[in-house]
């Protein structure tokens, strides 16, 4: 039988030193599984030539579509992630949210590899690795409580997609600017989201934890590798 979420479950900073641990161990772990689990996918993507095929079809439409595509997928995954009955359901919300972020990397993936210098990829890959490796210790060192930030990340994802709106509609480009305080927005998520794994998710929630997470690494990787692509 599926294990059900508990009505009202115990939040993370209530439990004892060994559960919060484990809490904390598990988030992780799914973020880690889920980061194997996009890497799978895009390989896939790329040995079948899908990703071609998606290069070309978005090379016919806005880009801007796609990027608000992005932050749109990534609110709805979180949002059914938290409402969710069961593990089930956040496992699906989790699985479902890797695939589509693949498939929306795709195009921008195809180009770096096609297009760019070497190493792009994997320089945005490093870069977003040690940002986000030094603003989890800081989370984890302070064991600041960075729930402000909460309201910041809505209004400046407001901000965001109304700039991305905007965008298609008047038919402007967003620039370099907009890439690095969307890189600023995505550290921002990913101190906010360490926090909440630190204090405040409920114990039975360290799938819905690893999804925040990966949503805003995945981000920053996003525009980070559009920054690098940006020199070429």
């Amino acid at each position: 039988m599926e294990p059900t979420i508990s009505p009202e479950p115990i939040s993370v900073s209530s439990l004892g030193s060994d559960a919060r641990a484990r809490f904390i161990t598990r988030a992780y772990n799914h973020l880690f599984g889920a980061i194997l689990g996009f890497v799978a996918v895009e390989f896939l993507l790329f040995t079948s030539g899908l990703a071609e095929r998606i290069f070309l079809f978005v090379a016919n439409t806005n880009w801007l579509l796609i990027l608000g595509g992005f932050l749109v997928v990534s609110w709805l995954a979180s949002r059914t992630a938290h409402a969710s009955t069961s593990m089930g359901a956040q496992y699906a919300a989790l699985i479902g949210f890797v695939i589509a972020e693949a498939i929306i990397f795709a195009p921008l993936l195809y180009i770096a590899d096609t297009f760019a210098r070497g190493g792009v990829i994997s320089s945005a890959a490093l870069v977003t690795v040690g940002l986000f490796a030094g603003l989890t210790a800081i989370a984890f060192w302070t064991r600041k409580d960075f729930s402000f930030l909460g309201a910041i990340l809505r209004w400046g994802g407001f901000v965001a997609l109304g700039a991305i709106v905007a965008g298609v509609i008047f038919g402007f480009g967003l620039g370099t600017w907009f890439m690095v305080g969307m890189v600023a927005f995505a550290g921002a998520a990913i101190l906010y989201d360490t926090s909440k794994i630190i204090h405040h998710y409920p114990e039975d929630r360290y799938v819905a934890a690893a999804l925040e997470l990966f949503a805003s690494v995945a981000l920053m990787f996003w525009y980070i590798l559009q920054l690098f692509l940006s020199r070429d």
